[in-house]
């Protein structure tokens, strides 16, 4: 199963022009993979659609219509089509997709590249294999459902024929595409649900994989951008004699001011373009500029914070009230209350963002970038330079992780207009300062929760106020609250079976750009709620695994739109992706006893739990920690397990699940972005520490439950309880509790 070949798209258009007759089936989107006019085609013809190419080589060519970026999603999407066509996985060739709208939604973000896609992608396989049947069986004047396809050909036992896919071609191209391939039965898989190397796996192990960092053009300039310290600010006066001084630089341009709302634009700022990035960072550095901050000049996070947390306090926008919230309050036993903190992230990529453009002849261009989204670069290169998105020819090249950061185009935009500018192609290269002070960060948020406990430990009512600026507010200037979709985000989602209970949502303005880190909102909802339960675990004596089992109740589906509540099920149906109590208990009971909860620990040490349902899958950890000499926090071990109803490729799922536990532990020990004058104050990983190598545990123990269900997520789900997880387990093992994020501000990291 290695000997996966790659080639370009120029070497493929070479090979589609000479290779003869072939069978294309085009596969879009938006009609449920119906066919249309440029269904079936030659290897000449290639449509710009999710689709398979069958050559008369016999060589299967997949495209992959979403962004690589270390999820594997180059290996699991061609797991799919190739086993419901029986394809061989050495005779399968993989192409990347340029942008286009004719592949639907390729935003590689959210977790939707299998969930979304998976019947979509088994339609591609399915109806592949049944025209190659139906062309074998007219070949051999039998009938259709005497033939099967099997290791890469279609053979008749009666007769003992036998064609491989490539002799097919010619016969299957005169064959109508079936509206309703019938699709395997997972015990006939071979590909899915098997864990396989990733197709990029040697290439990026060995230095040769491609990112967009490391695009190189002919006559490329290279460009490094000052962009003002505050967001919306410009420039008030610019001496750039010493900038073009420097040997190699060549052009230093001032960029378009940054917009109101920011939406995927430039930053604005001045633009140093040399004949090397080095030179171009130098003459940078020389720049003499004098800015007008803007009107957030005079942001400061730390009362921000007073702010954010003054508003979560009072009564906010309900947005769930269920029961009598007050008369249960007024009846409890108990009052618990508790307020949580966690400030802006970064996404911080170890690749920064990068991009390269070329102007093209007809004042199109061509851009080459490590996009979650082309076809949103598409439409902002297109608008930047006034020119038909149809115009814009984007390449997506493998990403050195995302993580949200690269599905907003801002960063090729400015390769774009340089480009255009100047003439020659262009890079434009973000340092690791750039990235972390001039991103889209993740959002600040303050909660306060209230909890009210009868004589028995049971939790009467619940009332939780979130307050965060929102997301919305990079693309409206008026958006000054959190939008329902940001709500059903670990919010409004709520599972627990509690009679009276009141969600509320306060207002919050931004003063940075906001966008999607990993897992969202989910992050600060499942650090104050997960956070919350195991308080009032201890507030009515229980164990803090068995409490949270009592808050889940009874088995049920919950229906959030049931009690008014504004909530989409991250795009997906309740019915075939419910909210479901059962499976998050089951997730429970497996992680606990993954980690041997109950057992008796080393002096000091402390066992949490927390699981949380997000990007429609439920994913449970247990974290065992303790102190130090030094006072610092020693995270042991890490158990997770995950629902994600069909898993495509197991091995897939375990390293993401792993990967989730260092990132959530980076961001639960040290993530932090903080801004004084309207700035940014951290610029590196000196300033913002993700967990090195002796932090990390000695163990992040995996396992996959055994679900037959639709897909869920699988790239963000694992990150949210991970920092719950390891609060509580500090609790565990020193009686004290933490409700700000990071743990360094408390002097543990």
């Amino acid at each position: 199963m290695s000997n996966i070949e790659h080639i370009s798209r120029r070497e493929f258009l070479q090979r589609t022009g000479k290779a003869g007759g072939g069978l294309v089936l085009a596969l879009t989107l938006t009609s449920a993979c119906q066919p249309g006019e440029e269904d079936i085609a030659d290897t000449s013809s290639v449509a710009p659609n999710v689709y398979v190419n069958i050559r008369n080589d016999g060589i299967v060519e997949i495209y992959c219509h979403r962004s690589e970026m270390g999820q594997g999603i180059r290996t699991c999407l061609p797991q799919i089509i190739a086993d419901e066509m029986d394809a061989d996985w050495d005779r399968i060739e993989l192409i990347q997709a340029l942008g286009d709208e004719k592949y639907g939604d390729q935003n590689t973000d959210g977790s939707t590249s299998i969930r979304r896609h998976f019947d979509l992608l088994r339609t591609a396989g399915a109806s592949a294999r049944e025209m190659l049947i139906a062309a074998a069986a007219a070949t051999w004047d039998v009938p259709a459902a005497e033939c099967v396809a099997r290791e890469h050909a279609v053979h008749h036992e009666a007769s003992g024929s036998s064609a491989g896919f490539g002799e097919l071609v010619a016969a299957a191209a005169e064959i109508e595409v079936p509206t309703d391939a019938t699709f395997k039965s997972p015990n006939e898989y071979r590909y899915i649900g098997k864990s396989m190397d990733i197709i990029d796996g040697f290439a990026m192990t060995t230095g040769q994989a491609a990112y967009g960092i490391d695009t190189a053009l002919p006559g490329m300039l290279y460009a490094s951008i000052e962009r003002c310290p505050a967001v919306g600010g410009a420039v008030k006066s610019l001496d750039d004699t010493a900038a073009k001084s420097v040997a190699g630089v060549s052009h230093v341009l001032r960029m378009p001011d940054a917009t109101a709302p920011p939406v995927f634009n430039p930053l604005g700022g001045v633009a140093v373009l040399a004949s090397n990035t080095w030179a171009a960072q130098k003459g940078r550095e020389a720049l003499d500029i004098e800015w007008d901050l803007g009107a957030n000049a005079e942001y400061d996070s730390a009362s921000y914070r007073e702010h954010l947390t003054a508003t979560a306090r009072n009564a906010g926008r309900s947005v769930l009230n269920r029961g009598d919230v007050e008369a249960a309050f007024g009846d409890a036993a108990t009052i618990h209350e508790a307020e949580y903190f966690a400030p802006h992230l970064s996404q911080a990529p170890m690749e920064p963002p990068a991009a390269t453009a070329r102007m093209a002849d007809d004042g199109g261009c061509e851009v080459w970038a490590c996009t979650q989204d082309p076809q949103s670069a598409q439409q902002t290169v297109a608008a930047i330079l006034g020119v038909d998105k149809a115009q814009v020819k984007v390449n997506v090249t493998l990403l050195g992780g995302g993580f949200g950061r690269k599905s907003k185009p801002d960063f090729i935009a400015e390769a774009a207009w340089l480009a255009k500018e100047t003439g020659r192609p262009v890079k434009v290269t973000w340092t690791r300062e750039d990235d972390i002070r001039h991103g889209y960060l993740h959002s600040v948020s303050a909660q306060c929760l209230k909890a009210g406990l009868d004589a028995d430990g049971n939790t009467t009512a619940w009332q939780h106020c979130t307050v965060f600026p929102s997301i919305g507010s990079t693309f409206d200037a008026a958006a000054t609250g959190p939008s329902a979709g940001e709500l059903g985000l670990g919010m409004t989602d709520n599972p627990y079976a509690i009679p009276n209970m009141r969600l509320e949502a306060g207002d919050a303005k931004a003063h940075l750009r906001i966008g999607w880190l990993r897992s969202v909102c989910n992050v600060y909802h499942a650090f104050a709620n997960c956070s919350f339960v195991d308080e009032l675990a201890y507030q009515a004596g229980s164990d803090p695994k068995d409490h949270l089992l009592r808050l889940l109740g009874s088995p049920r589906k919950v229906d959030p739109t049931a009690e008014g509540v504004e909530y989409d099920n991250y795009g997906q149906g309740l019915d075939t992706h419910p909210i479901d109590t059962a499976r998050i208990a089951a997730v429970v009971e497996k992680v606990a006893d993954m980690a041997g909860w109950g057992r008796v620990l080393p002096q000091g040490h402390g066992l949490g739990i927390a699981v949380h349902r997000s990007f429609l899958s439920t994913v449970g950890t247990v974290a065992e920690v303790s102190v130090n000499d030094d006072g610092k926090l020693v995270v042991h071990e890490l158990w997770t397990a995950i629902d994600a109803g069909t898993v495509i490729n197991p091995d897939r799922v375990k390293s993401q699940m792993e990967g989730a536990g260092i990132f959530g532990m980076s961001l639960a020990l040290h993530g932090e972005i903080t801004a004084k004058g309207g700035a940014v104050v951290e610029g590196n990983f000196d300033t913002y520490p993700v967990v090195r190598m002796n932090e990390a545990p000695a163990a992040i123990n995996v396992h996959i439950m055994d679900v037959d269900a639709p897909p869920g997520g699988v790239g963000e789900p694992g990150v949210p309880p991970v920092a719950p997880a390891i609060v509580n387990a500090y609790f565990a093992a020193t009686g004290n509790r933490i409700r700000e994020l990071p743990l360094r501000n408390s002097g543990l990291a």
